[in-house]
């Protein structure tokens, strides 16, 4: 299925649904420094365009995909932004609803954090999809369920044009794992340490965490261990010369990009680039909850989730 990436960043959601057998014809990303990143990684162009202009709308209409993915910018919503829809960049949700609603893909796939679904511009968005003619299914789903050793929620919202709503939710659900992912499941000993320090958003919260559990959530800021920094009760051990940070290579594996995937550019950035992307593993569930869905769909199956059963019968 030929899929566009908007909003792309470094390609995580690009990686995952690549890797789930579908087609990146392009991506679009304005940040300069993750371009970079992408370009470096995919053989496919990407695009410097201003999404949220008449040219960057009829520009992704132009290419007609079957699919459009993407993350709009998330900063408005987020816990770690201003949570001020005021500011301008929620209005590139909007934006992204337009351009999927004038350029009519048969499918498409929004990621955004799961602080959207208390917003009025998810409202507003799903407006448009209906008014489109879309059926929607969404659900946030917490990456240490979907492969990922990381606790990371991100709100997914799937649309297709000959889809009732919820159409997707059952396989979101069964395809989940019964435990969550830790390090220590995805990397063994490898990381080289058993305990890490990770900079708390306040000092009212831990600061250090074992493998043996999934890494919170990767954010755009790794700072190494203050002087003086006193242990929380939260904190499973005494800091140490055996407890450090992670690495910014190391924060991008447990973000499941691979071991060749190539980084380059400064420190800052890379780190910012890194936390914002979606977890390759997160794209590749929700790529493949589709790709059953499509194949159960072709095949008339039956599915039952709990309580919940669909047939497919057309």
């Amino acid at each position: 299925m030929e899929t566009v990436d908007l909003f792309s960043g470094c390609g995580g959601l690009s990686l995952g649904f690549q890797n789930a057998g579908f087609e990146i014809l392009a991506a679009f990303d304005k940040w300069e420094p993750a371009v970079k990143v992408y370009r470096d990684n995919f053989n496919h162009p990407i695009y410097d365009t201003d999404l949220g202009s008449e040219e960057g709308l009829e520009f992704v209409k132009s290419l007609k995909p079957q699919m459009i993915i993407g993350g709009p910018p998330c900063q408005d919503f987020s816990s770690a932004g201003k949570r001020d829809e005021t500011l301008g960049r929620a209005d590139l949700t909007i934006s992204y609803a337009n351009i999927v609603a004038s350029a009519k893909p048969e499918w498409f796939v929004m990621e955004n954090v799961e602080r959207i679904t208390k917003s009025h511009i998810l409202k507003e968005a799903l407006q448009i999809f209906k008014k489109a003619g879309y059926g929607i299914s969404y659900q946030v789903l917490d990456a240490s369920f979907c492969g990922v050793p990381q606790s990371r929620k991100r709100f997914f919202l799937v649309g297709h044009k000959h889809s009732t709503d919820n159409f997707l939710n059952p396989y979101f659900n069964k395809n989940l794992s019964s435990k969550q992912m830790t390090l220590f499941d995805y990397f063994g000993k490898s990381l080289g340490v058993e305990y890490y320090y990770r900079h708390p958003r306040s000092y009212a919260r831990r600061g250090i965490f074992s493998i043996y559990e999934p890494s919170p959530t990767i954010r755009g800021v790794n700072r190494p261990i203050p002087k003086g920094y006193s242990k929380h009760e939260g904190d499973p051990v005494e800091i140490s010369d055996k407890v450090r940070p992670l690495t910014t290579k190391e924060r991008s594996l447990i973000q499941t990009f691979p071991e060749d995937f190539i980084f380059n550019g400064s420190k800052t950035d890379l780190e910012q680039i890194i936390g914002n992307a979606v977890p390759v593993k997160l794209g590749e569930y929700v790529a493949n909850c589709i790709k059953e869905y499509i194949s159960d769909r072709q095949e008339n199956k039956q599915i039952t989730v709990g309580q919940l059963e669909l047939t497919y019968d057309e």
